[in-house]
């Protein structure tokens, strides 16, 4: 695998970073504190390209590859003291508009697809109260009727729930067949039983809202399914894929960023005499997040270059989601040691990204799944 870049991508990426950092850092700490998303930030984004940069052109994408995509997300999130707003943009990326741009007919890219790549918020609702890691438990119905079907159930826990204005939901139309019984559809908010709760308070990504769907009774057309009837296992399988392969593609970005701030303030700071970077216990801890850093690269492209060239990723994709959310969190706290009482101080943002990680270990599944693919393709469960 090459991993070589080209002057051209390289560019790319110092593009993006001087746009983040030029326009994404106004008022975090504010933001934070009270739940508060950034629209002014995402619609920049948008009219920079960020979310259409995976896409073709004739739906208003970039036309970039995978690899070239990550290195620019790697920026994004290098430029942004704010982990919410990249990865509010990543899970729309890498599971609304790949749902949509996978499965979606030529009417529905055109459709919704493009509006979503110019910045309309899209989400993305599978998991309910009751499903959690158990996936496919879900019970959200579809009844067929004439013209459509009737959607009746609720969504739990789904990043930007409560700003959406499309969602792709997914139901079952067919008890007795399981999860082979399950069916995506593409919801407008504009359609009638269909509405949002409000924001959830969490512990990190503050500036991402999280919170429900409720579809009650509510009417979607045939011409608003997603793929066909009973496909919902394999639409959300492949978006999973990509979601896990490259939702942090923007917090290795921060890990860097992290890093060179340590590395600065180890230098700069004095005790007993000298740096504290002398000190073993200092250095060490940079080490090691220099280590977890290059390792995380590594997952990442390793990632991109299979989907780049059509191979298999599934394993892949699970090790660059396990390892990556776990090495953000244990760097975010050698982050705050090496900083000190500084650290843990709201006002220094640097507790943040200890708390925008936790949740890491979570969301598109859990650590423990991870490695329960892992064993899985290794023929152990």
């Amino acid at each position: 695998m090459d991993f070589s870049w080209s002057k051209e991508q390289l560019e790319l990426r110092e593009k993006v970073k001087k746009f983040s950092e030029n326009n994404l850092n106004k008022d975090i700490s504010q933001k934070d504190r009270n739940n508060i998303f950034p629209e002014e930030e995402w619609k920049k984004c948008a009219e920079f390209g960020v979310l259409g940069w995976p896409f073709k052109k004739e739906y208003g994408g970039g036309g970039f590859d995978s690899l070239t995509t990550v290195l620019m997300l790697e920026g994004l999130g290098y430029g942004s003291k704010d982990n919410g707003l990249p990865f509010s943009l990543n899970s729309q990326i890498w599971s609304t508009q790949v749902a949509i741009n996978a499965f979606g007919t030529e009417e529905q890219k055109q459709k919704y697809l493009t509006r979503l790549i110019s910045g309309t918020i899209g989400a993305f609702g599978i998991t309910e109260e009751g499903s959690g890691s158990d996936t496919y438990a879900l019970e959200m119905t579809a009844e067929k009727v004439k013209g459509g079907y009737i959607l009746n159930g609720e969504k739990h826990y789904i990043t930007l729930a409560p700003i959406c204005e499309i969602a792709v939901v997914f139901a079952t139309t067919n008890v007795k067949l399981g999860k082979w019984g399950i069916t995506a559809f593409i919801v407008d908010k504009t359609m009638e039983g269909f509405s949002s709760s409000d924001v959830r308070d969490k512990v990190g990504m503050r500036t991402t809202p999280m919170g429900n769907l409720y579809l009650k009774n509510c009417f979607v057309p045939d011409e608003n399914r997603l793929g066909r009837e009973g496909s919902g296992l394999s639409l959300f399988s492949s978006a999973m894929e990509s979601e896990r392969g490259y939702i942090f593609a923007s917090q290795i970005g921060r890990m860097e960023k992290q890093l060179e701030l340590s590395i600065a303030y180890a230098n700069e700071r004095k005790s007993f005499g000298q740096s504290i970077g002398k000190y073993q216990s200092i250095s060490n801890r940079i080490a090691n997040m220099r280590l977890r850093l290059e390792t995380s690269k590594m997952h990442l492209y390793k990632v991109a270059y299979l989907d780049k060239n059509d191979l298999p990723l599934i394993r892949e994709a699970a090790m660059a989601k396990l390892y990556i959310s776990e090495a953000f969190v244990e760097s975010s706290l050698d982050f705050i040691r090496i900083f000190g009482a500084k650290g843990v101080v709201t006002e220094y943002e640097v507790e943040r990204d200890l708390r925008d990680g936790l949740g890491g270990l979570i969301y598109s599944g859990t650590s423990d799944i991870q490695r329960n693919i892992i064993a899985k393709l290794d023929g152990l469960l």
